[in-house]
């Protein structure tokens, strides 16, 4: 199609300049001396007429080809959309101000998608739209987990118009696609304390003095065929020891378009409990993980191989509710069926036992709603709940109870998505039957009633400078059996500063003071930590829900 459009573009003028000329001759030439003096130049001016009525008749056709070209282009992708509608989530974009309404709403209900702190990127050129056709869904919220392949947040584009610096790998196009992206996150850290990778809580987090690799991702997203889409995230990390180990954090495929705002989701994935669980820490507002977060679902959070439900409910605000079944097995279901390190878990020999029915799985219901207060103002909150059985006796079961709270405001005159405030707050109560171990081997059963939370304000003072504030609390239940470093109430305030040059890259400085409570078998003591976090980002990663 180009080489005609370059045809017609250069065959055109052509035909203009001859016609003009043949015009002028004729004007300028007396009839009689045409038609009485040289009967051979009016041969020739006739000659020259057919030409150019030759040349304008293949240029309608050219153009006429050009059109049905077009016509049946547009057709086809008329077709694809219409077999191959997206998750109905918003194309990522850069600055809040140039954001769209939520895709799928009409009129836009709410704001599902927090477009000011979510990485910004354009939309890959070479992947056309699969998505674009969401709008046509009647209702059709966001119901993509927030797991799904993210970047950092509160960033910017620095251009301020949308334009990415750099694109993903696009394998393939239309109904069928895959973008690839890779993600590298490092911290370089201090601690008063040389246990470092005791006092952090999470396997993401900085686990000793000097230089961490602790969260190397690749990530991978693409559309499989007209009813699902698939999404997978690699990670690689590097220990104390400078050793490489390979997880498959994501790896899971969704629907598409199915009826009455339903989507089913099967794989590994990220169970949707509570704000920050399924999210990746490259989108995290801090360095590390909340205490709570790390000691109740797993240093790794939440997730495993299982399946999801998810509905939109057809109300006039946002409102969702998500039901989920995993494994539970192993440190990413740390609460549950986790054997425990040498087969130890809260001091008991762990049964390790294979499953034996409905009873062994996780069940994770979540129910979300948010609303818009006001144009500048908007609420979200939910309640979660993880039901399961674990390994510290043969019918001990654990309970978690979570409840989160996400308050943002942005200007009016936003630019980029600055100035902004955003606080978020998440609630858990954990029910844990300890019972007396593999083979009743130790001495007492107890059930341990703990509970934590987080809160955390961050302040988009200035485009690309964000500034937060944290602070953590955790009370375990104190046992004079059970003598687990885990079982240490503690608590924590953390202080950050944030730039991003641009929405591929980020620097953090985080200051942490860490105050662990005495307990029956650990005394006290206090710790102070500093981070300086540096990310990069090669390709474009998608945005996270609101």
């Amino acid at each position: 199609m180009n080489k005609i459009v370059l045809l017609v573009l250069a065959v055109f003028p052509v035909a203009a300049v001859f016609s003009q000329e043949a015009t002028s001759s004729a004007n300028s030439s007396p009839v009689q001396t045409v038609s009485n003096t040289t009967p051979a130049t009016a041969a020739d001016v006739e000659a020259l007429r057919q030409q150019v009525q030759s040349l304008t008749e293949t240029v309608k056709a050219l153009q006429q080809q050009v059109k049905d070209q077009q016509a049946a282009l547009e057709n086809a992708n008329l077709t694809g959309e219409s077999g191959l509608p997206q998750n109905p989530e918003p194309s990522p974009i850069t600055g809040a101000e140039n954001s769209p309404a939520p895709v799928g709403s009409t009129p836009p209900r709410f704001a599902t998608e927090d477009t000011s702190v979510v990485q910004s990127t354009t939309a890959p050129a070479a992947s056309p739209a699969p998505g674009a056709s969401a709008s046509s869904l009647p209702g059709g919220f966001p119901t993509t987990d927030t797991s799904v392949v993210t970047s950092a947040p509160e960033t910017i584009s620095s251009t301020g118009a949308g334009a990415s610096l750099t694109q993903p790998i696009t394998i393939g196009g239309g109904r069928n696609y895959m973008n690839i992206s890779f993600d590298g996150l490092f911290a370089l850290a201090y601690s008063s304390a040389r246990d470092l990778d005791h006092i952090e809580v999470g396997d993401h987090d900085p686990q000793q003095r000097g230089f961490n690799a602790r969260n190397i991702e690749l990530a991978f997203d693409g559309a499989v065929d007209p009813y699902f889409e698939g999404f997978a995230n690699i990670v690689f990390k590097l220990d104390n020891d400078n050793e490489t180990s390979v997880e498959v954090e994501e790896a899971f495929m969704q629907t598409t378009s199915l009826p009455f705002n339903l989507q089913l989701k099967g794989g590994q994935f990220f169970a949707a409990f509570g704000r920050l669980n399924p999210t990746h820490p490259h989108t995290w507002d801090f360095a590390d993980t909340p205490l709570v977060e790390g000691l109740f679902l797993g240093p790794d959070g939440l997730r495993g191989v299982g399946a999801q439900a998810s509905w939109t409910l057809p109300v006039p605000w946002y409102s969702q509710l998500i039901v989920a079944s995993q494994n539970g097995r192993g440190s990413t279901g740390f609460s549950f069926r986790n054997p425990g390190d040498d087969g130890m878990f809260f001091d008991r020999i762990t049964t390790d036992r294979e499953m034996r029915g409905l009873q062994d799985f996780v069940w994770i219901p979540r129910f979300e709603n948010s609303v818009n207060l006001s144009e500048t103002q908007t609420v979200l909150a939910g309640v979660s709940g993880a039901f399961g059985s674990n390994e510290t006796g043969a019918n001990s079961r654990t309970q978690i109870y979570g409840a989160d709270l996400l308050y943002k405001w942005k200007s009016a005159r936003a630019e980029g998505g600055f100035p902004f405030v955003k606080w978020q707050t998440e609630f858990m109560y954990r029910r844990f039957e300890a019972g007396h171990g593999a083979n009743d081997s130790f001495p007492v059963a107890e059930t341990f009633h703990d509970w934590g939370l987080y809160s955390q304000v961050l302040w988009g003072f200035k485009k690309g400078w964000v500034v937060g504030i944290r602070g953590d609390y955790v009370h375990m239940q104190d046992s004079e059996f059970t003598d687990d470093l885990d079982r240490q109430s503690r608590s924590r305030i953390s202080a950050n500063l944030t730039w991003y040059p641009t929405e591929f890259s980020k620097l953090r400085l985080q200051y942490n003071h860490d105050f662990l409570e005495e307990n029956f078998f650990l005394s006290d003591r206090q710790v102070d930590s500093l981070f300086l976090q540096f990310e990069f980002i090669l390709g474009s990663h998608g945005a996270h829900k609101f």
